[in-house]
């Protein structure tokens, strides 16, 4: 795999996207993991330390990734991950019940979502794919972006259920 390619790729596609974000409280990132290159989007205060949130133990992000394995597939991966959700300061989370509640308001957007899937354990909220078109990368990752932008306020709203009384 052409790392600083994709890289270069899902950089131009955050550089597109970064004022759509802005006031939606959502941040983005592209990072090199597990010898994949991800796309981040997360907000601060999705997870259990807002001033590191992306090496936080607990926290929620939406990621869309390639790496060698599915270059060779041909498709472009994303998913929704919950990590550690217990760890959230002002919350009170049941282990399953986020996942739960997240998967039964997802039932009513599954449809705009391809190859999508919801049967994973707590910590993958849902996963899916899309072919890969590397000719079309950067309009691809911004597509998935805009999905989990308009999907973004359903986090939101779960969270708010789970929040400790002051």
């Amino acid at each position: 795999m052409d790392e600083s390619f994709y890289r270069h790729k899902f950089q131009e596609a955050v550089n597109m996207l970064s004022r759509e974000f802005i006031d939606s409280g959502l941040r983005m990132s592209v990072d090199t993991i597990l010898e994949s290159v991800a796309l981040k989007i997360y907000k601060p205060e999705w997870s259990s330390t807002p001033e590191s949130p992306m090496d936080a133990p607990g926290r929620i992000f939406f990621s869309v990734w390639i790496n060698e394995k599915s270059i060779n597939e041909g498709k472009l991966y994303y998913n929704i991950h919950a990590l550690k959700l217990r760890n959230l300061k002002d919350y009170k989370i049941p282990a399953r019940s986020f996942a739960e509640d997240f998967r039964n308001r997802f039932a009513e957007d599954h449809k705009n979502w391809e190859n999508v899937s919801v049967e994973y354990g707590p910590l993958t909220l849902m996963e899916g794919w899309i072919k890969l078109r590397p000719d079309h990368i950067q309009k691809d990752l911004c597509g998935l972006a805009r999905k989990f932008l308009n999907l973004s306020p359903v986090v939101d709203e779960i969270l708010s259920t789970y929040r400790l009384k002051p």
